[in-house]
């Protein structure tokens, strides 16, 4: 990694799939600060593994940086990587947690993937590495359950 220049700041195709995606990652200046950083994912697509069809999610990352941030360039990259994936939702969604806490080494790392319904079936999936430390604010993800129309 300390090898390879960073995406930021230059073109960069979207990745192929998303085991040829960069993901990058940036000194966290204030890594003796406990504080909570989110990336919402509104329109995260991947395929059904068995049909073809879209998925469509939204995605909410929360995490309590310690030495390293995650560089958000490479991460809109990491997940339009998985428009042409096929994967069940528990996959994608958990997938990508471990990638980020596997690159981070967070104080703690949660992903929650709220999917719309395939099937007549909404599929939320959530992951986390454990506890938030004591004393961090954790907000609501944000989003609602889903309610179908009527």
């Amino acid at each position: 990694m300390a090898n390879r220049p960073l995406l930021l700041g230059r073109p960069v195709k979207i990745p192929a799939s998303p085991n040829r995606a960069v993901l990058d990652r940036v000194p966290n200046p204030q890594a003796g600060t406990n504080y909570v950083a989110r990336f919402s994912c509104p329109e995260f697509t991947s395929l059904c593994p068995i049909t073809g069809q879209p998925d469509f999610a939204i995605l909410v990352i929360d995490y309590v940086p310690a030495k390293w941030l995650l560089e958000s360039k490479s991460l809109k990259l990491y997940l339009a990587s998985f428009r042409n994936h096929g994967a069940f939702h528990e996959d994608c969604t958990v997938a990508i947690g471990k990638r980020i806490a596997k690159l981070l080494a967070p104080k703690f790392l949660r992903i929650g993937g709220y999917w719309y319904p395939r099937g007549g079936i909404p599929i939320d999936v959530f992951w986390q590495t454990g506890r938030p430390p004591a004393g961090v604010w954790l907000p609501d993800p944000g989003v609602p359950p889903y309610r179908p129309r009527g």
